[in-house]
């Protein structure tokens, strides 16, 4: 937990410079109801800034309700987003009295008789500039706030899959995928069993689950582990562990007693859910005496991200399918090393989220994440080879999604 204090504590103070700078320019410029309260306007900024940052601290160091620590999140990410909108404005400005107060004292060294003005103060702020300023910050205070309301509006979005190779028994299997629970960021148990209960209702013959079951620790299932034990499928529901699962953000990079305990109780957690959790490794899919693989490959992303998996390991044994559907959790995978096979003939992966934030249409997508990952959301396709990203069912952070809604997935097996 030291790792992450003093990271916390510089960003801390950071924010409180920003805080600084914005109410002193409030408070220095015309807006009638901020003059006429002054010092109450400013024990009221204070108060809410120092309270929302004890309660970060707070909810990363104490066990605290979920609701609570949303909550929490909720403000923080408003505010701050609401304030980094307003700061161009304000610097606008102060440049704009820079140039003012530059002009009067070349003017007084001419020995033209004006007064130099001195103090910042008395050149008086641009009153368009700051209304301007929080009119463009409550922008995003808008979408946020819309954006937090759609967290749980889940959509399930349907495609069929091609497959040169799929026995005849497989054409037209009905298969659900669902990825990045991040259960630690719920507080809404309904919601979220509304989300399972409409995948349900599509009657998926088998159920992929691709990854980041939990935040950091496989406490944060407790509130959550009897819905997601209702997901069962005919065939099967099959597992894999995402970047977070491993508790690296939690515990740290290096191996710890704590830390190993805690990724067995994920593990376990899979199995008490009566999910088939594949770890390297592969399962047969039977049905009327044909079968296809499923694969399942441990974490493995470019990068920063951590790289478990063993596509090698995984792969042994499969040779003679004629169809193999891996799970890897982070698409950047797909890039490095599983196009370099061409006998895996679809990839499912999550990580993402689309960046919880974007535009997406059948026609039309786009997130910032775009820039970070080539493969982000939908169905990609490489010669014969296709990858499907899902942009989530959870959300991580920010607590709500602008435009990128969670994500269930239903495929339909075809046999071109």
């Amino acid at each position: 937990m030291s790792d992450r204090l003093l990271p916390l504590l510089l960003i801390s103070a950071l924010l409180l410079v920003i805080d600084w700078y914005i109410l002193k320019a409030l408070l220095s410029s015309k807006i009638r109801f901020i003059a006429k309260r002054k010092k109450n306007f400013s024990i009221w900024y204070w108060t809410y800034s120092i309270l929302l940052i004890l309660g970060i601290f707070i909810g990363i160091y104490f066990n605290i309700r979920l609701t609570a620590r949303a909550v929490i999140l909720v403000a923080f990410f408003l505010s701050f987003a609401a304030k980094i909108v307003f700061l161009p404005f304000l610097f606008i400005d102060d440049i704009r009295r820079g140039i003012i107060w530059l002009g009067h004292k070349k003017n007084n060294e001419k020995g033209l008789q004006e007064t130099v003005i001195a103090h910042e103060n008395k050149i008086p702020r641009s009153e368009f500039l700051v209304k301007a300023g929080l009119i463009a910050a409550a922008v995003p205070l808008a979408s946020l706030s819309w954006g937090i309301a759609s967290a749980y509006d889940y959509r399930i979005i349907r495609k069929k899959l091609y497959l040169k190779n799929l026995p005849k028994a497989f054409h037209g299997l009905k298969l659900a995928q669902f990825s990045d629970i991040h259960s630690g960021s719920f507080y809404n148990r309904k919601a979220v069993l509304g989300g399972v209960e409409m995948m349900l209702a599509e009657k998926p013959d088998v159920i992929f689950f691709t990854g980041d079951l939990v935040n950091n620790q496989a406490s944060e299932m407790k509130d959550y582990q009897d819905i997601f034990a209702k997901v069962k499928a005919p065939l099967g529901v099959f597992s894999i562990l995402g970047n977070h699962d491993y508790g690296d953000y939690f515990y740290g990079k290096e191996p710890s007693v704590a830390k190993s305990k805690n990724l067995e109780s994920v593990k376990k957690i899979h199995g008490l859910m009566g999910w088939d959790l594949l770890l390297d490794e592969h399962r047969k899919l039977k049905v009327d005496n044909e079968e296809i693989g499923i694969l399942g490959c441990q974490n493995w992303g470019a990068g920063r991200f951590i790289q478990k998996g063993n596509l090698e390991k995984t792969l042994l044994g499969t040779e003679d399918l004629p169809v193999k559907l891996l799970m890897s959790h982070d698409p950047s995978h797909w890039r490095a090393q599983v196009l370099n096979h061409s006998d895996i003939d679809v990839t499912f992966s999550g990580h993402t989220h689309g960046m919880q934030f974007g535009v997406r249409t059948k026609e039309f997508q786009w997130s910032p994440v775009q820039y970070i990952y080539k493969e982000w959301a939908g169905l990609y396709q490489e010669k014969e080879q296709q990858l499907y990203v899902n942009v989530g069912y959870g959300f991580l952070g920010y607590p709500g999604r602008v435009g990128i809604l969670p994500e269930i997935t239903i495929f339909e097996l075809q046999k071109t």
